[in-house]
Protein backbone atom coordinates (compact mmCIF):
# COMPACT_ATOMS: atom_id res chain seq x y z
CA UNK A 1 0.00 0.00 0.00
CA UNK A 2 3.25 2.49 1.26
CA UNK A 3 4.76 1.45 -2.01
CA UNK A 4 1.16 2.05 -4.42
CA UNK A 5 0.70 5.84 -2.65
CA UNK A 6 5.21 6.41 -3.22
CA UNK A 7 4.24 5.59 -6.80
CA UNK A 8 1.58 7.62 -7.06
CA UNK A 9 3.30 10.74 -5.26
CA UNK A 10 6.47 10.37 -7.82
CA UNK A 11 3.61 10.49 -10.55
CA UNK A 12 2.25 13.45 -9.23
CA UNK A 13 5.98 15.21 -9.20
CA UNK A 14 6.56 14.83 -12.58
CA UNK A 15 3.19 16.37 -13.62
CA UNK A 16 2.85 19.44 -11.48
CA UNK A 17 4.35 18.61 -7.59
CA UNK A 18 2.83 16.89 -4.60
CA UNK A 19 0.39 18.35 -2.12
CA UNK A 20 2.11 21.55 -1.13
CA UNK A 21 4.49 21.81 -4.25
CA UNK A 22 2.82 22.13 -7.54
CA UNK A 23 3.44 24.59 -9.58
CA UNK A 24 3.26 25.52 -13.38
CA UNK A 25 5.85 26.92 -15.10
CA UNK A 26 5.62 30.03 -17.71
CA UNK A 27 8.07 30.55 -20.77
CA UNK A 28 8.80 32.94 -23.19
CA UNK A 29 10.89 34.22 -25.88
CA UNK A 30 13.39 36.83 -25.46
CA UNK A 31 11.73 40.36 -26.77
CA UNK A 32 9.29 42.84 -24.68
CA UNK A 33 5.98 41.10 -25.57
CA UNK A 34 6.99 37.34 -24.98
CA UNK A 35 8.33 38.72 -21.41
CA UNK A 36 5.14 41.04 -21.00
CA UNK A 37 2.93 38.13 -21.84
CA UNK A 38 4.72 35.53 -19.85
CA UNK A 39 4.13 38.12 -16.77
CA UNK A 40 0.62 38.40 -17.57
CA UNK A 41 0.15 34.86 -17.74
CA UNK A 42 1.87 33.81 -14.81
CA UNK A 43 -0.31 36.62 -12.80
CA UNK A 44 -3.48 35.78 -13.98
CA UNK A 45 -2.57 31.88 -12.88
CA UNK A 46 -1.05 32.80 -9.48
CA UNK A 47 -4.55 34.91 -8.93
CA UNK A 48 -6.81 32.24 -10.60
CA UNK A 49 -5.64 29.04 -9.71
CA UNK A 50 -4.20 29.87 -6.44
CA UNK A 51 -0.73 28.03 -7.33
CA UNK A 52 2.94 28.52 -7.38
CA UNK A 53 3.49 29.88 -10.62
CA UNK A 54 7.46 29.74 -11.87
CA UNK A 55 8.62 31.88 -14.60
CA UNK A 56 11.31 30.93 -17.10
CA UNK A 57 10.97 34.14 -19.35
CA UNK A 58 13.29 35.62 -22.35
CA UNK A 59 14.28 32.26 -23.29
CA UNK A 60 16.10 33.31 -26.55
CA UNK A 61 14.52 31.89 -29.91
CA UNK A 62 11.87 30.32 -31.46
CA UNK A 63 13.19 26.74 -31.54
CA UNK A 64 14.39 27.05 -28.02
CA UNK A 65 11.16 28.29 -26.52
CA UNK A 66 9.71 25.61 -28.29
CA UNK A 67 12.09 22.53 -27.08
CA UNK A 68 11.62 23.59 -23.42
CA UNK A 69 7.66 22.43 -23.83
CA UNK A 70 8.24 20.02 -25.91
CA UNK A 71 10.56 18.51 -23.44
CA UNK A 72 8.42 19.57 -20.19
CA UNK A 73 11.08 22.40 -19.31
CA UNK A 74 8.05 24.76 -19.12
CA UNK A 75 4.24 24.76 -19.35
CA UNK A 76 3.14 27.16 -21.24
CA UNK A 77 4.08 30.28 -23.27
CA UNK A 78 3.04 32.35 -25.92
CA UNK A 79 3.29 31.44 -29.60
CA UNK A 80 2.43 32.57 -32.83
CA UNK A 81 0.74 30.48 -35.28
CA UNK A 82 2.40 31.51 -38.67
CA UNK A 83 5.63 31.29 -36.83
CA UNK A 84 4.14 27.68 -35.47
CA UNK A 85 3.09 26.70 -39.27
CA UNK A 86 6.82 27.52 -40.67
CA UNK A 87 9.96 27.73 -38.72
CA UNK A 88 8.51 24.74 -35.96
CA UNK A 89 6.34 22.52 -38.28
CA UNK A 90 8.15 23.28 -41.51
CA UNK A 91 5.28 23.66 -43.41
CA UNK A 92 4.36 26.03 -46.23
CA UNK A 93 2.73 29.75 -45.48
CA UNK A 94 -0.72 30.18 -46.30
CA UNK A 95 -2.70 33.86 -45.95
CA UNK A 96 -5.82 31.67 -44.21
CA UNK A 97 -5.90 32.37 -40.46
CA UNK A 98 -8.56 29.97 -39.94
CA UNK A 99 -7.22 26.99 -41.95
CA UNK A 100 -3.47 28.05 -40.33
CA UNK A 101 -4.91 27.96 -36.60
CA UNK A 102 -6.32 24.31 -37.29
CA UNK A 103 -3.11 23.17 -39.04
CA UNK A 104 -0.64 23.99 -35.98
CA UNK A 105 -3.58 22.60 -33.53
CA UNK A 106 -3.99 19.35 -35.06
CA UNK A 107 -0.10 18.77 -35.32
CA UNK A 108 0.87 19.98 -32.55
CA UNK A 109 -1.40 17.41 -30.56
CA UNK A 110 -0.40 14.86 -32.74
CA UNK A 111 3.68 15.54 -33.03
CA UNK A 112 3.91 16.53 -29.40
CA UNK A 113 0.68 16.41 -27.10
CA UNK A 114 0.44 20.16 -27.05
CA UNK A 115 -2.87 21.93 -26.74
CA UNK A 116 -3.35 25.71 -28.80
CA UNK A 117 -5.63 27.70 -26.98
CA UNK A 118 -8.13 29.93 -28.17
CA UNK A 119 -5.75 33.50 -29.50
CA UNK A 120 -6.07 35.98 -27.72
CA UNK A 121 -7.08 38.53 -29.79
CA UNK A 122 -4.13 39.78 -32.07
CA UNK A 123 -1.60 39.36 -34.49
CA UNK A 124 2.23 40.02 -34.51
CA UNK A 125 3.70 39.86 -37.91
CA UNK A 126 6.72 41.08 -39.14
CA UNK A 127 6.79 44.78 -39.98
CA UNK A 128 9.08 46.01 -42.49
CA UNK A 129 9.83 49.95 -41.81
CA UNK A 130 11.37 52.73 -42.85
CA UNK A 131 12.63 56.54 -41.30
CA UNK A 132 9.28 58.73 -42.34
CA UNK A 133 11.67 60.86 -44.37
CA UNK A 134 12.60 58.14 -46.38
CA UNK A 135 9.24 56.91 -47.16
CA UNK A 136 7.94 60.54 -48.07
CA UNK A 137 10.61 61.73 -50.21
CA UNK A 138 10.13 58.44 -52.41
CA UNK A 139 6.72 57.68 -51.89
CA UNK A 140 7.33 54.46 -50.82
CA UNK A 141 4.25 53.03 -49.13
CA UNK A 142 4.43 49.43 -50.13
CA UNK A 143 7.28 47.12 -50.13
CA UNK A 144 6.78 46.91 -54.27
CA UNK A 145 7.36 50.43 -53.82
CA UNK A 146 10.37 49.07 -51.75
CA UNK A 147 11.31 47.23 -54.73
CA UNK A 148 11.93 49.74 -57.13
CA UNK A 149 14.15 51.48 -55.16
CA UNK A 150 17.21 51.75 -57.59
CA UNK A 151 19.53 51.78 -54.80
CA UNK A 152 18.27 48.95 -52.78
CA UNK A 153 17.97 49.09 -49.18
CA UNK A 154 20.76 48.53 -46.16
CA UNK A 155 18.49 46.33 -43.70
CA UNK A 156 18.17 45.37 -39.74
CA UNK A 157 16.78 42.70 -38.32
CA UNK A 158 17.24 40.22 -35.53
CA UNK A 159 19.30 36.35 -36.36
CA UNK A 160 15.89 34.88 -36.55
CA UNK A 161 14.35 36.88 -39.38
CA UNK A 162 17.08 35.37 -41.71
CA UNK A 163 16.92 32.33 -41.13
CA UNK A 164 13.49 31.58 -40.90
CA UNK A 165 11.52 30.09 -44.10
CA UNK A 166 8.50 32.87 -43.79
CA UNK A 167 11.59 35.80 -43.13
CA UNK A 168 14.42 37.35 -45.37
CA UNK A 169 14.91 35.06 -48.41
CA UNK A 170 11.21 34.55 -49.23
CA UNK A 171 10.74 38.40 -48.78
CA UNK A 172 13.27 39.22 -51.21
CA UNK A 173 12.01 36.77 -53.96
CA UNK A 174 8.33 37.37 -53.39
CA UNK A 175 8.97 41.31 -54.28
CA UNK A 176 12.33 41.30 -55.63
CA UNK A 177 13.43 43.95 -52.88
CA UNK A 178 17.22 44.90 -53.84
CA UNK A 179 20.02 44.78 -50.28
CA UNK A 180 23.21 46.72 -50.43
CA UNK A 181 24.72 44.43 -48.57
CA UNK A 182 24.21 41.08 -46.59
CA UNK A 183 21.61 42.33 -43.58
CA UNK A 184 22.95 43.98 -40.01
CA UNK A 185 22.00 41.19 -37.37
CA UNK A 186 20.85 42.39 -34.24
CA UNK A 187 19.20 41.82 -30.94
CA UNK A 188 15.79 43.11 -31.80
CA UNK A 189 15.56 45.98 -28.77
CA UNK A 190 18.03 47.72 -30.79
CA UNK A 191 16.18 47.88 -34.81
CA UNK A 192 15.11 51.73 -33.83
CA UNK A 193 18.04 52.82 -32.70
CA UNK A 194 19.87 51.64 -35.68
CA UNK A 195 17.19 52.78 -38.29
CA UNK A 196 17.20 56.37 -36.45
CA UNK A 197 20.96 56.82 -36.26
CA UNK A 198 20.85 55.65 -40.49
CA UNK A 199 22.98 52.69 -39.30
CA UNK A 200 20.36 51.03 -41.69
CA UNK A 201 17.54 52.28 -44.03
CA UNK A 202 14.99 49.41 -43.52
CA UNK A 203 14.29 47.20 -40.39
CA UNK A 204 12.59 44.11 -39.65
CA UNK A 205 10.40 44.62 -36.67
CA UNK A 206 7.01 43.80 -35.44
CA UNK A 207 3.87 44.98 -36.09
CA UNK A 208 2.76 45.21 -31.91
CA UNK A 209 6.17 47.00 -31.23
CA UNK A 210 5.77 50.00 -28.88
CA UNK A 211 8.01 52.43 -30.62
CA UNK A 212 5.82 52.79 -33.92
CA UNK A 213 3.10 54.47 -32.02
CA UNK A 214 5.88 57.09 -31.00
CA UNK A 215 8.50 57.35 -33.74
CA UNK A 216 8.28 58.82 -36.61
CA UNK A 217 8.55 55.47 -39.13
CA UNK A 218 6.81 54.16 -42.33
CA UNK A 219 5.57 50.48 -41.89
CA UNK A 220 5.28 49.27 -45.56
CA UNK A 221 2.66 47.60 -46.89
CA UNK A 222 2.97 43.63 -47.61
CA UNK A 223 0.63 44.02 -50.68
CA UNK A 224 1.39 40.85 -52.01
CA UNK A 225 0.54 38.82 -48.59
CA UNK A 226 3.84 37.56 -48.41
CA UNK A 227 3.88 37.31 -44.58
CA UNK A 228 1.49 34.07 -43.36
CA UNK A 229 -1.07 35.06 -40.20
CA UNK A 230 0.73 35.51 -36.85
CA UNK A 231 -1.94 34.85 -34.24
CA UNK A 232 -0.75 35.16 -30.58
CA UNK A 233 -2.23 31.98 -28.34
CA UNK A 234 -1.30 30.00 -25.61
CA UNK A 235 0.55 26.96 -26.04
CA UNK A 236 -0.06 24.39 -23.16
CA UNK A 237 1.17 20.87 -22.42
CA UNK A 238 -1.62 18.30 -22.71
CA UNK A 239 -0.21 17.20 -19.64
CA UNK A 240 -0.40 20.57 -17.54
CA UNK A 241 -4.08 20.65 -18.22
CA UNK A 242 -4.55 17.25 -16.90
CA UNK A 243 -2.94 17.85 -13.61
CA UNK A 244 -4.76 21.65 -13.49
CA UNK A 245 -8.31 20.87 -14.19
CA UNK A 246 -8.94 24.71 -13.81
CA UNK A 247 -5.94 25.34 -16.34
CA UNK A 248 -7.79 25.92 -19.24
CA UNK A 249 -10.64 27.90 -17.82
CA UNK A 250 -8.18 30.40 -16.81
CA UNK A 251 -6.13 30.67 -19.82
CA UNK A 252 -9.85 31.02 -21.68
CA UNK A 253 -10.41 33.72 -20.16
CA UNK A 254 -7.52 35.80 -22.24
CA UNK A 255 -8.45 34.85 -25.24
CA UNK A 256 -9.72 37.58 -27.13
CA UNK A 257 -8.87 40.51 -24.58
CA UNK A 258 -5.86 41.84 -26.64
CA UNK A 259 -6.02 43.76 -29.64
CA UNK A 260 -2.79 44.99 -31.57
CA UNK A 261 -3.24 48.28 -30.66
CA UNK A 262 -3.52 47.61 -26.92
CA UNK A 263 -0.25 45.13 -27.07
CA UNK A 264 1.41 48.03 -28.74
CA UNK A 265 0.50 50.47 -26.17
CA UNK A 266 1.22 47.70 -23.34
CA UNK A 267 5.07 47.03 -25.38
CA UNK A 268 5.31 51.02 -25.22
CA UNK A 269 4.64 51.39 -21.26
CA UNK A 270 7.68 49.01 -21.13
CA UNK A 271 10.43 49.89 -24.26
CA UNK A 272 9.10 53.55 -24.03
CA UNK A 273 8.39 54.66 -20.39
CA UNK A 274 10.33 51.88 -18.41
CA UNK A 275 7.74 50.63 -16.04
CA UNK A 276 8.51 47.46 -14.72
CA UNK A 277 7.15 44.15 -16.12
CA UNK A 278 4.96 43.22 -12.98
CA UNK A 279 3.26 46.80 -12.92
CA UNK A 280 2.50 46.64 -16.25
CA UNK A 281 0.84 43.16 -16.15
CA UNK A 282 -1.19 43.98 -12.92
CA UNK A 283 -2.54 47.17 -14.36
CA UNK A 284 -3.45 45.26 -17.52
CA UNK A 285 -5.30 42.69 -15.67
CA UNK A 286 -6.95 44.79 -12.93
CA UNK A 287 -8.80 46.14 -15.90
CA UNK A 288 -10.39 42.94 -16.83
CA UNK A 289 -11.62 42.53 -13.34
CA UNK A 290 -14.97 43.84 -14.17
CA UNK A 291 -15.69 41.02 -16.51
CA UNK A 292 -14.61 38.31 -14.02
CA UNK A 293 -17.06 36.08 -11.96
Amino acid sequence: MGGAKSIACLMALLLAGCSGTRHIVVGSKNFTEQNLLGEILARHLERRLKVAVDRKLNLSGTLLAHEALATGQIDLYPEYTGTALTAILKLPPSADHAQVLAQVREEYRRRWKLEWIAPLGFGNTFAMAVRGDTARAGGIATLSDAARRREGWLLGAGYEFTQRADGLEGLVRAYGLRLREPPVSMDLGLLYQALQNKQVDMVAANSTDGLLSVLDVVVLRDDKDYFPPYECAVVVRQATLDAFPGLRAALEELSGRLSEAAMRRLNHSIDGKRRPLREVADEFLDGLLKDWP
